[in-house]
């Protein structure tokens, strides 16, 4: 009868994950496939570029929303489908050069926008023919991305907004050693200087003065915005944020994804300092006023379909502009990749309120950051982060070897008393409550924790969740090789069981995706699980029995980096396990464990 209940339950499991493989295959693929040609094809039938300008929807007596600055101009020489592309858009109209070491772009002189920018240290793919990832393209283009800066007053008063064309002052590129300035004087009595300069980094400075020579007495808001006309493709994961992200003052670390603004429509927050902007898994771009301004934050959506706009943007507090005087002010723009020094640096040097905070830690951020610095550390002594992933493995088990030794000698006194086990079960086949009292009896004697066998997973959780973070979120870990055939420990391991590691010339779905190191993982963890003393009851010791396969399939998808952590860590414990065992005098039958599974003896192996 125990037997049929064992054949049972597999059976029941293999059909189990085969109608989940079927309705992944055959239901949700090919919605999630049309959806992505819905969303395909919206973006190429709605033309952008040619939203209305937002209505000031500020309270009675408050400081006006920027309205002009919102809004995106009318495309110039549109395409037939109203899309622009982004060699047009930019040989639409006068720019000055962008080039550092790590930044290469433009900034337009129609509206004074830095709106084209690529990140030189950055591929789309591992190719390193691949083409330099965008950030910043132009309003009008499909993907449109964009940061804008300036002061916004009462209508009239003639402010420069998206359309307004400056004039630049001499030559030249924008560099880290050679400021931009641009100029523009509104006719009105009120001139305008713009200066642009930038860092070895991703950080621009942009400093403007206001002169007025006119009769009239202005109010007058400086303001700086992010936005992104469409919802961009994200990756999805829940522990993951990508959307419009902020510190505002006592608010704190303010997050919205595309969904979430979209419902909300608007999130507005006074502060004092602080910034905001969009990010992605990798990439970010952040407006940040002067720390002392008391600024008024918002994120905001409107539009819809393929003409919705997100932005995110500060309200500075007002100047009173009077006759024959000048006002200043500045903001800051990050505009590139989240780069954890870089970023800390700006936090540091620059003074900007939680700016570390921009990339995703997570809540283990006590244990994320730590663990990421450790790996990186290791990665400038090796040049590899696999290697150095591997060893930090060696240093965890270092700081848990006290208690999982613990753990070990339990598991192994329970191995040792099995025969026990299975004679009072035997003894007291139809009487539970006695057969429980006997065991209780024997683990007291023979100083047994039944629970001991989690420990070892227990303390792994945090730790492997915080090394998850590490490698899925920090960009450090993007694109980098291990050896042999990985060649991103950020990507799942690209080979596949399912086509004989590339023999056979065929495209499996994501599903079946299965690599040699998740298989090398499972293998290892299989065998830690052989190791372990039977559970008492049949259902859990069959259940602990495809663990390993369940947990081979669930990690064919996660980052290679993280399958390598695993089986390493798997090799590390059944080293220390073994060591235990023979420590306690007890016979590591490893395979009568594994021979008993298909109904073999180990006595018939010899």
């Amino acid at each position: 009868m125990k037997d049929d209940n064992t054949r049972n339950m597999i059976l029941a499991f293999a059909l189990s994950l085969l109608v989940l493989l079927g309705w992944q295959f055959l239901v949700v693929n090919p919605r999630v496939e049309q959806e992505r040609l819905k969303q395909a094809a919206e973006q190429v039938a709605a033309p952008r570029g040619t939203t209305a300008p937002q209505t000031n929807t500020a309270a009675p007596g408050a400081p006006p929303v920027p309205t002009s600055p919102g809004a995106a101009p009318a495309p110039v020489n549109p395409s037939p489908t109203g899309v622009l592309t982004r060699e047009a858009a930019l040989a639409a109209g006068p720019r000055v050069a962008i080039n550092t070491a790590r930044l290469q772009g433009s900034l337009s002189l129609k509206g004074g926008r830095i709106d084209d920018l690529k990140l030189t240290g950055y591929r789309e793919t591992v190719d390193p023919g691949s083409p330099l990832i965008t950030l910043f393209s132009p309003s009008g283009t499909a993907a449109a991305f964009y940061a804008e800066t300036g002061v916004v007053g009462a209508a009239g008063s003639g402010m420069p907004g998206a359309d307004t064309l400056w004039r630049q002052e001499g030559s030249g590129a924008l560099s880290p050693s050679t400021p931009v300035t641009l100029v523009y004087d509104n006719g009105k009595g009120q001139q305008f200087r713009r200066t642009y300069a930038v860092d070895d980094a991703y950080m621009f400075t942009i400093n403007e003065e206001v002169r007025n020579t006119g009769s009239d007495t202005l109010t007058l808001y400086p303001y700086g915005l992010v936005s992104r006309h469409g919802t961009p493709k994200v990756a999805g994961f829940y522990i993951l944020h990508e959307g419009l992200i902020g510190v505002l003052g006592q608010a704190g670390l303010k997050e919205y994804t595309y969904a979430d603004i979209k419902k909300a429509s608007q999130y507005t927050e006074k502060a004092t300092g602080g910034w905001v902007g969009i990010t992605d898994k990798y990439w970010a771009a952040t407006i940040i006023p002067e720390q002392a301004e008391a600024v008024q934050g918002r994120f905001n959506a409107s539009g819809a379909g393929a003409g919705e706009i997100y932005q995110a943007d500060v309200l500075g507090s007002a100047r009173t502009l009077a006759p024959a005087s000048t006002i200043t002010f500045s903001h800051r723009v990050f505009a590139g990749a989240k780069e954890v020094t870089v970023v800390d640096n700006y936090r540091t040097t620059l003074g900007i309120d939680r700016f570390d905070l921009l990339i995703d830690w997570g809540w283990f951020y006590f244990l994320t950051k730590p663990l990421f610095w450790i790996i990186d550390y290791f990665f400038h002594v090796f040049g590899n982060f696999g290697w150095s992933i591997i060893l930090v493995t060696v240093l965890i088990k270092a700081v848990f070897y006290p208690l999982a030794n613990k753990s070990y000698e339990s598991m192994s006194r329970m191995k040792k008393v099995q025969p026990e086990m299975v004679a009072l079960r035997e003894r007291y086949p139809d009487d539970k409550m006695k057969q429980q009292q006997e065991m209780m009896e024997l683990y007291k004697r023979e100083k047994i924790n039944p629970l001991s066998g989690c420990l070892p997973v227990l303390i792994q959780i945090p730790v492997f969740f915080a090394l998850y973070k590490v490698i899925f979120v920090s960009i450090e870990m993007r694109h980098a090789p291990f050896i042999g055939w990985i060649k991103d420990l950020s990507a799942p391991d690209p080979t596949n069981l399912f086509t004989l590691f590339g023999l056979i010339p065929v495209q499996m779905p994501e599903f079946l995706q299965m690599g040699a190191w998740p298989i090398i993982m499972g293998v290892t963890m299989f065998i830690q699980m052989k190791m372990n003393p039977d559970p008492p009851d049949p259902v859990q010791k069959t259940m602990f029995t495809w663990m390993p396969v369940i947990f081979t399939f669930m990690l064919a998808s996660f980052p290679a980096g993280l399958v390598i952590y695993w089986a390493w860590n798997n090799l590390l414990s059944v080293t220390q396990q073994y060591m235990m065992m023979r420590k306690q005098g007890v016979k590591v039958e490893l395979w009568d464990n594994i021979a008993s599974m298909f109904g073999k003896s180990a006595e018939k192996k010899s």
